[in-house]
């Protein structure tokens, strides 16, 4: 798929060279059709790292998407420079009056906080509340999944007595649900949470269902019933050694930190992780691109929104 970005972005280099095809702005001027327009509110400290992780994964579907970087306007990051943030990202004020196909909308790591003594906690209720409008399906992740449900249907989360930290099994509640189509049985997720949304508290709310869950993991995806509002628990997004370089900057840091379940071969981190998750990862954002934006999204993008 021709991934639309801004032709100096660092990622763009590193994705072409995986022979992922990321078209640069001149030559998509150039092509007579309507993109899809996806706008991702990046959250991650290490942007550069989501970015490739999001755009790698969204590069396994043959629609155009034409991709835009938003962060938080109310928070100083400190592992991005202004000038990297000025010249590939945008802030609400500059999107707000747009509309999108499809937004992302990715975990951070404030988990340990109340969600209102999250320093852009304001602007990111703006925001999500702006979605009801100005974005046919948006796409949450882990924090942002769990920020979602609660803003939206007053969902909310536990702190857990042991982090969530490994590749857990999950099954699918629907054998033809279109999130899921083309799933196993069985599949695989990574986690990496201290939080929880609990099953039973989604379940109390008719305007949402549940399609994906764990024994060990618990909630993974939750959704309104026509997919405008997606909620993903886990990071089917991470690269294969993801876990492996939090588990080790954590023992470097002496944190009491368990070996990821289910990650290492023989669960030995002095072997090299599997990644388990990648097939299914794949077809979870090519099914949230087909059938949850490209199949219902109207082709005149000034009506989304509309009744």
């Amino acid at each position: 798929m021709p991934i639309k970005v801004s032709d100096n972005l660092p990622a763009k280099d590193i994705l072409n060279k995986e022979n992922i095809f990321v078209m640069g702005e001149d030559r998509a001027f150039h092509q007579d059709i309507r993109p899809l327009k996806i706008l991702i509110l990046n959250l991650m400290p290490n942007k550069q790292q989501t970015e490739v992780q999001l755009l790698r994964i969204l590069s396994n579907t043959p629609l155009q998407l034409e991709v835009s970087f938003l962060h938080m306007e109310s928070h100083v990051s400190k592992n991005t420079s202004e000038e990297y943030l000025a010249e590939f990202y945008k802030v609400f004020d500059d999107v707000k009056k747009e509309k999108f196909d499809g937004m992302i909308i990715t975990g951070a790591p404030v988990e340990h906080l109340p969600y209102e003594e999250v320093n852009y906690w304001q602007e990111l209720t703006e925001i999500m509340e702006w979605s009801k409008t100005n974005v046919h399906s948006t796409f949450h992740i882990c924090w942002g999944a769990q920020a979602g449900l609660y803003y939206h249907y007053g969902i909310p989360k536990y702190k857990l007595d042991k982090k969530v930290f490994g590749v857990f099994p999950h099954t699918k509640l629907y054998n033809h649900e279109e999130l899921l189509i083309g799933f196993d049985d069985i599949f695989y997720v990574p986690h990496s949470r201290h939080t929880e949304v609990r099953v039973e508290d989604v379940e109390k709310n008719e305007n949402l269902h549940i399609l994906s869950k764990s024994d060990e993991s618990g909630l993974y995806i939750a959704a309104d019933k026509n997919c405008r509002q997606i909620f993903v628990m886990g990071h089917s997004e991470y690269e294969t050694d993801t876990l492996a370089n939090e588990y080790f900057r954590d023992l470097e840091k002496g944190l009491d930190i368990d070996i990821p379940k289910h990650y290492f071969k023989d669960d030995d981190p002095t072997k090299e992780p599997i990644a388990l998750w990648k097939a299914h990862s794949n077809l979870l954002y090519t099914n949230w691109i087909n059938y949850c934006v490209y199949q219902s999204t109207p082709y005149d993008i000034n009506k989304i929104g509309e009744k």
